[in-house]
């Protein structure tokens, strides 16, 4: 493989400043293309020197000389480290690697946040991101580059699992990492053939969806708690009534709470997916929703929850006070507007268009069908069957 050639160029626009003086550049060349990086020198042309090209007849000339030295050895230095990794340079990865000031023996874990800082990822999704970086840093300490192997993620999940983490939890961290993998080996920090996925299958669990039946929803209602966990109960139940997610009970305000026709309706674009909700809460669960958020003097202050994971430890004791058995965390509110829409015969259309789903094989995942559901729809084809039969007597 061919090495990027350097030089130094001056005044290749063969163009002068207001003072006389033009940038000296390096050209960087790989397989009759080039491209140029600029030093920030300004010089006049007779302090340049076109046959030894170096500075010279300038006050600072060993300086100059030096620093526009140092600044091809950074740009050997990007050109090296990648080389180390296996990954063949180009120009066009040299030039990035300058543009985003990154450095030459830069970590797996250092790429990783610039790219999650600088992507237009949803603000969930990248602390999801980060989140896994800190497991990798907690299941092994300064690990490098060429740590990232097949035996390096399987002794990652053994660990995972180990530590009590659930398939599907241990799931989305590998999935993370795949993420972060695949966007190194774009950016040429990583060649295609060292991707430790290429033959590493990723374990995922199939868990039924959890939601509470219309009792357990009675007995949360009904359960005698104050303060914090009232709160909590509260917000869980508001979601109930209406499958936000989490993030998007958070991110309400009072102006999305409208009037149409006299009335009440929320309107929001959910932030997982950008889908703009209607919702009219007079009509969904009988105005529950409304009721709820009457007891707070503002939508402001009823969002005031604190984290998920807080949260959901609340709803677990909530769970336990209710004498509920459904594992219940702040996404089985979700679950459970989807669920119980369906148990009350809503069409699997309008429940889409509440949960903001873009397809519907999605919202279908989401409802479940109860026992007394299928009896209610058998009974209903029967009696259908014997009205039919009487008006054709």
């Amino acid at each position: 493989m061919e090495k990027i050639r350097y030089r130094l160029v001056f005044n290749r626009r063969k163009q002068l400043n207001v003072n006389g003086a033009a940038l000296i550049q390096i050209e960087a060349s790989l397989n009759k293309r080039k491209v140029y990086f600029t030093s920030r020198i300004y010089i006049r042309p007779d302090e340049w020197d076109k046959h030894s090209r170096t500075i010279v007849n300038h006050p600072h000339a060993i300086e100059l000389n030096a620093w526009l030295y140092e600044l091809i050895l950074n740009l050997e230095g990007f050109e090296l480290a990648m080389w180390k990794r296996g990954v063949t340079p180009t120009l066009l990865q040299l030039k990035e690697a300058v543009k985003n000031n990154r450095s030459s023996d830069i970590s797996f874990e250092s790429f990783s946040m610039s790219a999650i800082r600088r992507s237009h990822r949803k603000n969930g999704t990248k602390n999801n991101l980060i989140g896994t970086l800190k497991i990798l840093n907690e299941f092994r300490p300064g690990y490098t580059w060429d740590d990232l192997t097949y035996t390096f993620l399987r002794d990652l999940e053994l660990w995972l699992l180990e530590k009590g983490a659930a398939v599907n939890t241990v799931a989305k961290h590998l999935q993370n990492i795949r993420t972060m993998i695949n966007e190194a080996i774009s950016a040429g920090y990583m060649h295609a053939d060292a991707d430790p996925f290429r033959q590493f299958t990723i374990k995922h669990e199939k868990v039924p969806h959890r939601f509470l039946n219309p009792d357990e929803l009675k007995k949360m209602e009904n359960v005698k708690v104050g303060g914090k966990l009232a709160h909590i109960r509260d917000a869980f139940l508001f979601c109930c009534y209406t499958g936000l997610r989490y993030s998007d009970f958070r991110n309400l305000k009072e102006d999305f709470i409208r009037k149409i026709k006299g009335q009440p309706w929320l309107m929001i674009q959910t932030e997982k997916t950008g889908y703009d909700l209607k919702i009219p809460l007079y009509l969904v669960f009988g105005g529950k929703a409304l009721d709820i958020l009457s007891r707070y003097p503002s939508i402001n202050e009823f969002t005031r929850i604190g984290c998920n994971a807080d949260t959901n430890r609340h709803l677990s004791t909530l769970q336990q006070l209710a004498k509920i058995k459904t594992r219940t965390t702040f996404h089985t509110a979700r679950h459970t507007c989807a669920t119980l829409l369906c148990h009350q015969g809503v069409p699997i259309t309008t429940v889409q268009k509440i949960l903001g789903h873009t397809k519907l094989t999605t919202t279908q995942l989401y409802s479940e069908v109860m026992a007394d559901t299928i009896v209610r729809d058998l009974s209903n084809v029967k009696r259908f069957g014997k009205e039919r039969k009487s008006r054709n007597v």
